[in-house]
């Protein structure tokens, strides 16, 4: 099964290097990435250039930023746990914050996990080698997960 990866990141920087560290780790899924928080919700929702859902399909799991333009990346988590369709998808923040504040919020919206970016290539290779072993691997997810149909729903 290929389950898509989305990439919620608006530093082209941090799409690049993710990129390289999943091939590096062996992770062969189709990766989406969106560079705003707003364009997470129009993804999510299949609205504007994300309409085709063969084309733009839920993701299994999503790597989501904090720090995005227009919505940021907790308002995203928020929406994205409001929706009945997507309270299976595994959304795991993926951000430089270290803020105690940031970490507590996003696990009561129901993170499923927060990592904080690290410093170096190698070291954003073992954070996805690990990634994969567990969330991709040895994780027994719910059959539902990635195959929501979102409807056009209010944003925010």
């Amino acid at each position: 099964m290929n389950r898509v990866i989305l990439v919620v990141e608006d530093d082209e920087n941090d799409v690049m290097f993710v990129k390289m560290a999943m091939k590096k780790a062996g992770m062969t899924n189709p990766i989406q990435v969106v560079t705003d928080g707003q364009q997470a919700l129009d993804y999510f929702q299949g609205v504007g250039k994300f309409a085709n859902r063969s084309q733009f399909p839920i993701p299994y799991l999503v790597l989501l930023d904090l720090k995005l333009p227009f919505v940021m990346g907790l308002d995203v988590l928020a929406w994205i746990r409001e929706q009945s369709e997507l309270k299976s998808t595994i959304v795991i923040v993926l951000t430089s914050s270290r803020h105690t504040e940031d970490i507590r919020m996003a696990y009561q919206l129901g993170v499923n996990a927060y990592l904080v970016k690290p410093a170096d290539l190698n070291a954003l290779e073992e954070t996805m080698r690990t990634l994969k072993g567990f969330w991709l691997t040895q994780n027994v997810s719910s059959p539902d997960c990635g195959k929501s149909a979102v409807h056009q729903s209010a944003k925010g």
